[in-house]
């Protein structure tokens, strides 16, 4: 059975919502965050201490979207992966990073110089610039979405990739600032039954394994 490691709403989410979609059995071991301070034997796992780690077998993998990419993959028959005979495959593709390198990654630098420094060390302008960063790169998802999903007429793994940017977004207070389309669209990804079985778990598991299941804590800054 393969093992996913987590933090509560951190980039591990993308493969939890997945693991759930599929309807794959899978371990879940909820971390606390930071793990590389607060869970030191992790490192072990993953040196880098961050989140996730999936472990199938001998095999490791510590990228996000490339755990959901081989979960898709090792499973010819879901209708989450866009194959290469269909026409928007490469749509599906760009779409699939433009979750993690376009939209989650300015995010960080925000969580970070905003939150996550000790109170001398954060940068108020560049938190600042990499919010309006975020922002602004959502007109491209609000320019597709009016029909719900991001690409081939079906929700796919693009999907939960760009979802979960969405779901970072409302832990730093992005999300008032949505344009209404993007909005509507996050609206229905939360109403899917794979991603409230995703929450559900985590939580559960974080609570069987002594976590603080209070996921907005890990988004406040670091001396409130």
């Amino acid at each position: 059975m393969p093992t996913l490691y987590h933090c509560l709403s951190a980039r591990s989410f993308r493969p939890l919502w997945t693991l759930e979609e599929l309807g794959l059995p899978y371990t879940l071991h909820v971390l606390p965050f930071p793990p590389r301070v607060l869970a030191r034997d992790y490192l072990q796992i993953n040196a880098l201490g961050t989140v996730p780690a999936f472990i199938d077998g001998p095999l490791c993998m510590t990228e996000s979207v490339a755990i959901c990419q081989y979960l898709v993959d090792r499973h010819a028959a879901t209708p989450l992966a866009v194959r290469p005979a269909e026409p928007d495959y490469g749509r599906y593709l760009n779409w699939l990073y433009f979750g993690e390198a376009t939209l989650t990654c300015p995010q960080t630098l925000v969580l970070r110089y905003e939150r996550l420094e000790p109170a001398a060390q954060r940068n108020p302008q560049v938190a600042s610039d990499y919010r309006r960063w975020f922002l602004a790169r959502l007109r491209a998802v609000e320019a597709v979405v009016g029909d719900g999903v991001l690409c081939a007429g079906r929700f796919t793994l693009a999907d939960i990739s760009v979802g979960y940017a969405l779901l970072l977004a409302q832990y730093l207070g992005l999300s008032a600032d949505f344009p209404p389309a993007v909005q509507a669209y996050w609206t229905g990804l939360q109403q899917r039954p794979s991603f409230v079985r995703a929450v559900a778990a985590e939580l559960a598991a974080a609570a069987a394994q002594g976590v603080d299941t209070d996921i907005a804590k890990i988004f406040l800054p670091r001396d409130a």
